[in-house]
């Protein structure tokens, strides 16, 4: 492997949100070392700006396997996690995701590393506050969520101590390109694209939504950057349920296929939005 300090270092990059992030990587013309599954490496483009290294359980390797694979690297994205749909909320794999994350951190400083990047989600946080910004108390409700947030307090402590740089980005309600076919949106268009009713609630709760291709350049751009800390992954703006769905089902003509009340409204907070850094 070429030394190369601005070299960047990304886990998660066949997922959701790390396939994106690695394309704005891309797009800003850095070098990148990706760490996939075994399974999954011939899902990444191999080329001059991307490096392909491999495991069979990123979250089971050493801390010297860390310091292996992190050497020459500038700046660690730290995108993988377990995110089975269904099950991840509140699944015990969570915490060998943590055990797994501080072996990463072991490493990276082993290997000098200058700066390390991890995803975390709104669900940290308290969400009954409703508008959701870096100071809001953190009240984790499931076993995901307290992993994040015990990473994040770990993380938190260690990697100053050890002279790297740290930030972290929680992520709010991402849509777009991969999407879990089982999710809102993607559900919306199978529906109307087939002109079929589609039962929903109320559609009075409100969230914030982002497209996760906005949500990868956002986290490249806190890599790439210089902020430490908590950082909201949002758009900052509020949306119904109800105005998203009909957003959609006018692409199609359809409003007359959404059953607005067919499903019981979920006991969910009734408003979830980011507050963006500044705003």
């Amino acid at each position: 492997m070429a030394a190369s300090r601005s070299l960047i270092l990304l886990t998660g990059a066949t997922g959701f949100v790390g396939r994106q992030i690695l394309r704005a990587l891309q797009e800003r013309g850095r070098t990148v070392r990706v760490v996939v599954r075994n399974t999954k490496k011939d899902q990444i483009a191999q080329g001059p700006d991307v490096e392909i290294a491999t495991s069979s359980d990123l979250f089971a390797e050493s801390p010297e396997w860390w310091a292996e694979v992190c050497r020459d690297v500038d700046t660690v994205i730290h995108a993988a996690w377990y995110v089975e749909p269904g099950r991840y909320l509140q699944s015990p794999i969570n915490r060998e995701c943590f055990a797994g994350t501080m072996r990463l951190a072991d490493g990276a400083q082993q290997a000098k590393v200058r700066r390390l990047i991890g995803i975390g989600t709104c669900f940290e946080y308290d969400l009954d506050v409703g508008y959701l910004s870096v100071t809001t108390p953190l009240k984790p409700l499931t076993p995901y969520a307290q992993a994040k947030v015990d990473t994040f307090a770990a993380l938190s402590k260690l990697l100053p101590e050890r002279g790297i740089e740290f930030a972290w980005c929680r992520l709010f309600y991402l849509f777009g390109e991969g999407e879990d076919a089982r999710r809102l949106v993607p559900l919306l268009h199978a529906k109307l694209g087939a002109g079929e009713p589609v039962e929903l609630s109320s559609g009075s709760t409100i969230r914030d939504y982002l497209d996760v291709r906005d949500a990868g350049r956002m986290i490249a751009e806190v890599a790439l950057g210089s902020i430490q800390g908590p950082v909201n992954i949002c758009s900052g703006k509020p949306v119904t349920v109800r105005e998203i769905a009909e957003k959609i089902a006018d692409e199609y003509g359809r409003r007359d296929l959404l059953r607005f009340g067919a499903r019981p409204d979920h006991l969910d907070p009734p408003c979830i939005v980011g507050v963006l850094e500044g705003g």
